[in-house]
Protein backbone atom coordinates (compact mmCIF):
# COMPACT_ATOMS: atom_id res chain seq x y z
CA UNK A 1 0.00 0.00 0.00
CA UNK A 2 1.33 3.40 -0.97
CA UNK A 3 -1.53 5.77 -0.20
CA UNK A 4 -4.41 5.99 2.27
CA UNK A 5 -7.26 8.55 2.13
CA UNK A 6 -8.97 9.01 5.48
CA UNK A 7 -11.95 10.70 7.12
CA UNK A 8 -13.17 10.05 10.65
CA UNK A 9 -16.17 11.02 12.76
CA UNK A 10 -15.64 11.34 16.49
CA UNK A 11 -17.39 12.00 19.80
CA UNK A 12 -16.03 14.06 22.69
CA UNK A 13 -17.48 15.85 25.67
CA UNK A 14 -15.10 18.74 24.91
CA UNK A 15 -16.11 21.56 22.55
CA UNK A 16 -13.72 21.33 19.60
CA UNK A 17 -14.32 24.94 18.54
CA UNK A 18 -13.21 26.20 21.96
CA UNK A 19 -10.38 23.87 22.93
CA UNK A 20 -8.75 22.57 19.72
CA UNK A 21 -7.99 19.04 18.53
CA UNK A 22 -5.44 18.08 21.21
CA UNK A 23 -7.63 18.78 24.26
CA UNK A 24 -10.64 17.44 22.35
CA UNK A 25 -8.93 14.09 21.78
CA UNK A 26 -7.70 13.91 25.38
CA UNK A 27 -11.23 14.10 26.82
CA UNK A 28 -12.26 11.06 28.87
CA UNK A 29 -15.32 10.57 26.64
CA UNK A 30 -13.42 10.78 23.35
CA UNK A 31 -14.19 8.04 20.83
CA UNK A 32 -13.69 7.46 17.11
CA UNK A 33 -17.19 6.64 15.85
CA UNK A 34 -16.56 6.08 12.15
CA UNK A 35 -13.39 5.56 10.12
CA UNK A 36 -13.82 5.80 6.34
CA UNK A 37 -10.87 5.23 4.07
CA UNK A 38 -9.67 4.26 0.63
CA UNK A 39 -6.37 2.41 0.18
CA UNK A 40 -4.81 2.98 -3.23
CA UNK A 41 -8.39 3.39 -4.45
CA UNK A 42 -9.13 -0.28 -3.59
CA UNK A 43 -10.91 -2.11 -0.76
CA UNK A 44 -8.90 -1.67 2.42
CA UNK A 45 -6.79 -4.61 3.58
CA UNK A 46 -6.77 -5.72 7.21
CA UNK A 47 -3.40 -4.14 7.97
CA UNK A 48 -4.81 -0.61 7.58
CA UNK A 49 -4.07 0.28 11.21
CA UNK A 50 -0.42 -0.61 10.73
CA UNK A 51 -0.14 1.86 7.87
CA UNK A 52 -1.09 4.78 10.14
CA UNK A 53 2.36 4.65 11.73
CA UNK A 54 4.21 3.77 8.51
CA UNK A 55 5.94 6.90 7.16
CA UNK A 56 6.33 5.28 3.74
CA UNK A 57 2.54 5.30 3.25
CA UNK A 58 1.03 8.71 2.51
CA UNK A 59 -2.02 9.43 4.64
CA UNK A 60 -4.32 12.08 3.15
CA UNK A 61 -7.20 13.94 4.80
CA UNK A 62 -8.80 17.35 4.68
CA UNK A 63 -7.46 19.08 7.81
CA UNK A 64 -5.25 16.05 8.40
CA UNK A 65 -4.05 17.35 11.77
CA UNK A 66 -7.43 16.43 13.28
CA UNK A 67 -7.33 12.88 11.89
CA UNK A 68 -3.73 12.37 12.97
CA UNK A 69 -4.25 13.58 16.55
CA UNK A 70 -7.53 11.70 17.02
CA UNK A 71 -6.20 8.48 15.52
CA UNK A 72 -3.16 8.75 17.79
CA UNK A 73 -5.53 8.63 20.75
CA UNK A 74 -7.48 5.74 19.21
CA UNK A 75 -4.31 3.68 18.70
CA UNK A 76 -3.15 4.47 22.24
CA UNK A 77 -6.48 3.18 23.61
CA UNK A 78 -5.98 0.00 21.56
CA UNK A 79 -2.42 -0.46 22.84
CA UNK A 80 -1.08 -0.02 19.31
CA UNK A 81 0.45 3.44 19.54
CA UNK A 82 4.07 3.53 18.36
CA UNK A 83 6.82 5.42 20.17
CA UNK A 84 5.83 8.99 20.99
CA UNK A 85 2.54 10.49 21.99
CA UNK A 86 1.32 11.29 18.48
CA UNK A 87 1.67 9.65 15.08
CA UNK A 88 4.70 11.02 13.23
CA UNK A 89 3.45 13.74 10.84
CA UNK A 90 6.15 12.81 8.31
CA UNK A 91 3.82 10.44 6.44
CA UNK A 92 0.77 12.73 6.47
CA UNK A 93 -0.53 15.08 3.79
CA UNK A 94 -3.33 17.62 4.13
CA UNK A 95 -5.73 18.47 1.28
CA UNK A 96 -6.69 21.64 3.17
CA UNK A 97 -3.08 22.83 3.03
CA UNK A 98 -3.05 22.05 -0.69
CA UNK A 99 -6.25 24.08 -1.12
CA UNK A 100 -4.71 26.96 0.83
CA UNK A 101 -1.66 27.12 -1.46
CA UNK A 102 -4.05 27.81 -4.36
CA UNK A 103 -6.30 30.30 -2.56
CA UNK A 104 -9.25 27.89 -2.32
CA UNK A 105 -11.71 27.81 0.62
CA UNK A 106 -10.42 26.10 3.76
CA UNK A 107 -13.39 23.76 4.13
CA UNK A 108 -14.12 20.57 2.23
CA UNK A 109 -17.55 21.81 1.21
CA UNK A 110 -16.15 25.17 0.09
CA UNK A 111 -13.23 23.71 -1.83
CA UNK A 112 -15.48 21.13 -3.46
CA UNK A 113 -17.98 23.78 -4.53
CA UNK A 114 -15.23 26.05 -5.91
CA UNK A 115 -13.81 23.17 -7.94
CA UNK A 116 -17.20 21.91 -9.07
CA UNK A 117 -16.54 18.30 -8.05
CA UNK A 118 -19.18 15.68 -8.80
CA UNK A 119 -19.38 14.02 -5.37
CA UNK A 120 -19.87 17.00 -3.07
CA UNK A 121 -19.84 16.81 0.72
CA UNK A 122 -23.36 15.94 1.88
CA UNK A 123 -25.23 18.94 3.28
CA UNK A 124 -27.09 16.86 5.88
CA UNK A 125 -23.85 16.22 7.72
CA UNK A 126 -24.15 19.14 10.14
CA UNK A 127 -27.31 17.71 11.66
CA UNK A 128 -25.79 14.23 11.89
CA UNK A 129 -22.57 15.51 13.48
CA UNK A 130 -24.58 17.51 16.00
CA UNK A 131 -26.70 14.43 16.82
CA UNK A 132 -23.93 11.81 17.20
CA UNK A 133 -20.72 13.74 17.89
CA UNK A 134 -21.79 16.17 20.61
CA UNK A 135 -23.45 15.76 24.02
CA UNK A 136 -27.22 16.27 24.00
CA UNK A 137 -29.45 17.92 26.57
CA UNK A 138 -31.36 15.44 28.77
CA UNK A 139 -35.12 15.64 28.24
CA UNK A 140 -38.18 13.56 29.06
CA UNK A 141 -38.49 12.69 25.36
CA UNK A 142 -34.98 11.17 25.17
CA UNK A 143 -35.14 9.45 28.55
CA UNK A 144 -32.74 11.87 30.20
CA UNK A 145 -29.71 10.75 28.20
CA UNK A 146 -26.81 13.09 27.50
CA UNK A 147 -25.51 11.30 24.40
CA UNK A 148 -27.09 9.86 21.26
CA UNK A 149 -25.86 6.38 20.29
CA UNK A 150 -26.48 4.48 17.02
CA UNK A 151 -29.23 2.42 18.66
CA UNK A 152 -31.17 5.58 19.46
CA UNK A 153 -31.72 6.30 15.75
CA UNK A 154 -30.53 3.51 13.40
CA UNK A 155 -31.77 5.40 10.34
CA UNK A 156 -29.68 8.42 11.13
CA UNK A 157 -26.70 6.20 11.90
CA UNK A 158 -26.87 4.61 8.45
CA UNK A 159 -27.05 8.09 6.91
CA UNK A 160 -24.05 9.10 9.04
CA UNK A 161 -21.98 6.23 7.63
CA UNK A 162 -22.88 7.33 4.10
CA UNK A 163 -21.88 10.89 5.00
CA UNK A 164 -18.54 9.72 6.38
CA UNK A 165 -17.73 7.70 3.26
CA UNK A 166 -18.76 10.57 0.99
CA UNK A 167 -16.22 12.84 2.70
CA UNK A 168 -13.42 10.50 1.60
CA UNK A 169 -14.80 10.49 -1.95
CA UNK A 170 -15.02 14.29 -1.97
CA UNK A 171 -11.49 14.63 -0.61
CA UNK A 172 -10.14 12.29 -3.27
CA UNK A 173 -11.90 14.23 -6.03
CA UNK A 174 -10.55 17.54 -4.71
CA UNK A 175 -7.08 15.98 -4.65
CA UNK A 176 -7.52 14.76 -8.23
CA UNK A 177 -8.55 18.23 -9.41
CA UNK A 178 -5.50 19.77 -7.74
CA UNK A 179 -3.04 17.19 -9.06
CA UNK A 180 -1.86 19.49 -11.85
CA UNK A 181 -0.64 21.98 -9.24
CA UNK A 182 1.55 19.96 -6.84
CA UNK A 183 2.56 21.41 -3.50
CA UNK A 184 6.31 22.13 -3.32
CA UNK A 185 8.19 19.72 -1.07
CA UNK A 186 9.40 22.71 0.97
CA UNK A 187 5.80 23.42 1.95
CA UNK A 188 5.29 19.84 3.13
CA UNK A 189 8.52 20.14 5.12
CA UNK A 190 7.15 23.27 6.77
CA UNK A 191 3.87 21.47 7.45
CA UNK A 192 5.71 18.63 9.18
CA UNK A 193 7.64 21.05 11.39
CA UNK A 194 4.42 22.95 12.18
CA UNK A 195 2.78 19.69 13.31
CA UNK A 196 5.79 18.73 15.41
CA UNK A 197 5.72 22.12 17.13
CA UNK A 198 2.02 21.72 17.92
CA UNK A 199 2.54 18.15 19.14
CA UNK A 200 5.25 19.34 21.50
CA UNK A 201 3.02 22.10 22.89
CA UNK A 202 4.17 24.69 25.41
CA UNK A 203 4.87 24.47 29.11
CA UNK A 204 2.40 26.37 31.29
CA UNK A 205 3.11 27.65 34.79
CA UNK A 206 -0.25 26.72 36.33
CA UNK A 207 0.60 28.38 39.65
CA UNK A 208 1.05 31.67 37.78
CA UNK A 209 -2.18 31.06 35.84
CA UNK A 210 -4.25 30.44 38.97
CA UNK A 211 -2.79 33.42 40.81
CA UNK A 212 -3.42 35.71 37.83
CA UNK A 213 -7.04 34.58 37.75
CA UNK A 214 -7.41 35.19 41.48
CA UNK A 215 -5.93 38.68 41.12
CA UNK A 216 -8.34 39.40 38.28
CA UNK A 217 -11.29 38.24 40.40
CA UNK A 218 -10.24 40.57 43.21
CA UNK A 219 -9.72 43.50 40.85
CA UNK A 220 -13.11 42.94 39.21
CA UNK A 221 -14.83 42.68 42.59
CA UNK A 222 -13.24 45.96 43.69
CA UNK A 223 -14.31 47.66 40.44
CA UNK A 224 -17.87 46.35 40.75
CA UNK A 225 -18.13 47.55 44.34
CA UNK A 226 -16.82 51.00 43.36
CA UNK A 227 -19.44 51.19 40.60
CA UNK A 228 -22.19 50.23 43.04
CA UNK A 229 -21.13 53.02 45.37
CA UNK A 230 -21.04 55.59 42.56
CA UNK A 231 -24.24 54.56 40.78
CA UNK A 232 -26.38 52.84 43.40
CA UNK A 233 -27.09 50.07 40.88
CA UNK A 234 -27.76 46.53 42.12
CA UNK A 235 -25.91 45.05 39.15
CA UNK A 236 -23.31 47.40 37.67
CA UNK A 237 -22.51 44.75 35.03
CA UNK A 238 -26.02 45.10 33.57
CA UNK A 239 -25.84 46.98 30.27
CA UNK A 240 -29.48 48.08 30.50
CA UNK A 241 -29.17 49.33 34.09
CA UNK A 242 -25.97 51.24 33.37
CA UNK A 243 -27.30 52.79 30.15
CA UNK A 244 -30.39 53.99 32.03
CA UNK A 245 -28.26 55.45 34.83
CA UNK A 246 -25.98 57.26 32.38
CA UNK A 247 -29.01 58.67 30.50
CA UNK A 248 -30.54 59.89 33.79
CA UNK A 249 -27.25 61.68 34.44
CA UNK A 250 -27.10 63.39 31.06
CA UNK A 251 -25.13 60.89 28.94
CA UNK A 252 -27.28 58.87 26.55
CA UNK A 253 -25.39 56.00 24.92
CA UNK A 254 -26.71 53.56 22.33
CA UNK A 255 -24.01 51.00 23.09
CA UNK A 256 -21.61 50.16 25.90
CA UNK A 257 -19.17 48.16 23.78
CA UNK A 258 -15.45 48.84 24.11
CA UNK A 259 -15.28 51.32 21.25
CA UNK A 260 -18.29 53.34 22.39
CA UNK A 261 -17.09 53.53 26.00
CA UNK A 262 -13.55 54.52 24.95
CA UNK A 263 -14.96 57.34 22.82
CA UNK A 264 -17.22 58.57 25.63
CA UNK A 265 -14.53 58.56 28.33
CA UNK A 266 -12.72 61.55 26.87
CA UNK A 267 -15.90 63.65 26.62
CA UNK A 268 -17.75 62.74 29.81
CA UNK A 269 -17.73 64.95 32.92
CA UNK A 270 -15.47 63.72 35.75
CA UNK A 271 -18.22 62.03 37.79
CA UNK A 272 -19.34 59.98 34.76
CA UNK A 273 -15.82 59.44 33.44
CA UNK A 274 -14.94 57.42 36.54
CA UNK A 275 -17.96 55.15 36.01
CA UNK A 276 -17.02 54.60 32.36
CA UNK A 277 -13.43 53.80 33.31
CA UNK A 278 -14.68 51.20 35.78
CA UNK A 279 -16.90 49.81 33.03
CA UNK A 280 -13.80 49.41 30.87
CA UNK A 281 -12.06 47.48 33.64
CA UNK A 282 -15.03 45.17 34.11
CA UNK A 283 -15.33 44.42 30.39
CA UNK A 284 -11.68 43.48 29.86
CA UNK A 285 -11.00 39.90 28.79
CA UNK A 286 -7.34 39.88 29.79
CA UNK A 287 -7.55 36.53 31.63
CA UNK A 288 -9.52 34.61 28.98
CA UNK A 289 -6.34 32.91 27.78
CA UNK A 290 -5.43 31.98 31.33
CA UNK A 291 -8.89 30.45 31.76
CA UNK A 292 -8.44 28.46 28.56
CA UNK A 293 -5.09 27.16 29.80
Amino acid sequence: MRKLNIDIETYSGADLSRCGAYRYAEDADFEVLLFAYSADGKPVPEEVLDTLADPTVEKWAFNAAFERVCLSRMLADMGRCPGGRYLDPAGWRCTMVWSATLGLPLSLAGAGAALGIGRQKLARGKDLVRFFCQPCAPTKANGGRTRNLPAHDPGRWEAFKVYNARDVEAEMEVESRLSRFPVPQATWDEYRVDQQVNDRGVAVDLALVRQAMRMDERARADAAEAMRRLTGLDNPNSVQQLKAWLADNGLAMESLDKRAVAAAVGQAPPELRRVLELRQRLSKSSVRKYQAM
